[in-house]
């Protein structure tokens, strides 16, 4: 604005009070009076702050976020959290002595999503080490650099049907998959192939870290040397592939197993892990950045396995019930990924028998029950579940006038489907026309019966000439249409239609 009491189309503020560093030092805010009284505070950000983030700005401003309804979104969240907090159950692991000292009663989610929105609830700040969060990590970072074909040479691609840390082989004499320990140890083995250094480990964190956004990524020694120092199982499982010739030339098995501790003992947080399952869900880049860190490819590939092998025993199961690519850990994190969605990070230290957290997987069937995230809900015809994704206005725009014209051809059929579809069937064209108005005017007298005896629209509703249904009806001289109309509008009213509930119509439609 140029001038004090200038009317202007404010929209919802952007930008909290949290946010003021944003702003520029060297300018204060400009404040409006508009001429309904209200106020308009014009801020000018930091140059600085706009270039790093001008994606984001230009979504948030052109409502192009994949969660449009963000603030809504969250509030179903934090219920969901709150839910599974009351889960008192499981024991925090004390086979690692480090791991034995959290809290069982600490409890934190963050998600991230593809565009870069970000909320957190509980106990999201404090580091906790990745444990085998690491090992879909890891495996994406050896396709990145080596590329699917040779990472499968030593290691497979099916569930094993054992526990994670079993020594076993499948009929090639390799590891079943990367999700379970002698995948992982394979895995670290050919990763520390790839740099003859002692810097390797700094390496992967600094990976790790670009998948983060340069967000938090930590080590923690003490839960290294106590790998280490209770780790016979995976000293056995060592020897074992050593036996088997599982390793590739010249790589020392004892610096392989210490190089998987380390992997294992690098920390994060439920935000900072929130980033790297969305940049999971992005296709391998960095939704904070925009830089690419992981090729498509690797992605495709870890998420696969992460979704038939990654939960443990309970790999299936969470494959029925959630439908989601996810990778547990015994310090009680669950790295979740909705794909081309967003990413989440769950955290509670007590873990149940097969050594997943339990409020974690509570959250997540909670989730899946609500939203229709699972990968075989059906986006269209699944009517119990929300779907807070974005929806393309093409794509609405497209689904009236196809409605339409089944209103204008008489073709009940499709008008059925529509409907079992839960669409709304008393949606208005450009003219403000209802599929009724369509085919009342056009004489199609079973699909006029249809749209009021089975899918109860509305019969009062006017175009923007003003007419009704039966007025159109009437005009064009269709009289045992006009007729049935004038029946219905004597026993129709507003308050049915509302109380109407989408299971309601599909029974009457079936």
């Amino acid at each position: 604005p140029t001038e004090k009491n200038t009317v202007i189309n404010t929209q919802r503020r952007f930008f909290s009070r949290s946010q003021r560093s944003w702003l520029r030092p060297d300018h204060g805010p400009d404040i409006y009076t508009l001429a309904d009284g209200s106020t308009i505070v014009l801020c000018f950000l930091c140059p600085r702050f706009v270039a790093n983030n001008m994606m984001l700005l230009t979504k948030a401003f052109k409502q192009k976020f994949i969660i449009p309804d963000f603030e809504q979104f969250t509030q179903q969240i934090d219920q969901i959290y709150d839910r599974a907090q009351l889960q008192d159950g499981g024991q925090v692991a004390d086979y690692i002595p480090q791991l034995a000292k959290f809290n069982p009663d600490l409890w934190g989610v963050s998600l991230c999503t593809i565009d870069g929105q970000r909320h957190s609830v509980g106990d999201t700040k404090i580091p906790f080490c990745l444990q085998s969060c690491v090992k879909p990590l890891e495996y994406a970072v050896a396709l990145h650099e080596l590329g699917s074909e040779a990472v499968h040479q030593f290691v497979g691609k099916e569930p094993s049907g054992f526990r994670f840390n079993k020594l076993s082989l499948d009929e090639e004499d390799k590891p079943h998959n990367p999700m379970v320990n002698a995948g992982a140890i394979v895995i670290s083995s050919l990763i520390k192939n790839l740099v003859f250094t002692d810097t390797i480990l700094l390496q992967v964190m600094e990976f790790l870290k670009e998948m983060t956004g340069s967000e938090y990524v930590g080590f923690s020694n003490a839960t290294f040397q106590s790998e280490r120092e209770t780790g016979d199982r995976n000293y056995a499982i060592g020897y074992y592939l050593k036996e088997k010739k599982c390793f590739p030339d010249n790589a020392d098995m004892i610096a392989a197993l210490d190089f998987y501790f380390q992997l294992c003992s690098i920390e994060v947080t439920c935000e900072s892990g929130s980033v790297m399952a969305a940049t999971l869900a992005n296709g391998g880049i960095c939704p904070i950045t925009g830089k690419r860190v992981l090729s498509a490819e690797a992605v495709r590939n870890t998420l696969s396995l992460m979704h038939s092998c990654g939960m443990y025993d309970f790999s299936g199961q969470f494959a029925f019930h959630v439908g989601l690519p996810a990778k547990s850990g015994v310090s009680g994190a669950v790295l979740l990924v909705v794909p081309n969605v967003m990413g989440m990070m769950c955290w509670s230290p007590p873990l149940d028998r097969m050594g997943n957290s339990v409020r974690g997987i509570h959250f997540c069937q909670d989730l899946v029950s609500h939203f229709n995230f699972h990968n075989y809900d059906n986006l269209r015809h699944f009517t119990k579940k929300h779907d807070p994704r974005r929806r393309s206005d093409d794509d609405q725009n497209k689904l009236v006038v196809k409605v339409m014209f089944a209103a204008n051809s008489g073709d009940v059929s499709a008008l059925r489907r529509f409907a079992l579809s839960e669409m709304n069937m008393e949606q208005r064209d450009y003219d403000s026309r209802t599929p009724l108005h369509v085919a009342a005017a056009e004489g199609h007298v079973e699909a006029v019966i249809f749209l009021t005896e089975i899918c109860k629209v509305n019969p009062h509703l006017k175009d923007r000439w003003g007419n009704t249904p039966l007025d159109d009806a009437m005009q064009f001289g269709h009289d045992v249409i006009a007729s049935v109309l004038q029946e219905y509008q004597l026993v129709f009213t507003d308050k049915e239609s509302e109380e109407k509930t989408p299971l309601d119509t599909l029974k009457s439609i079936i």
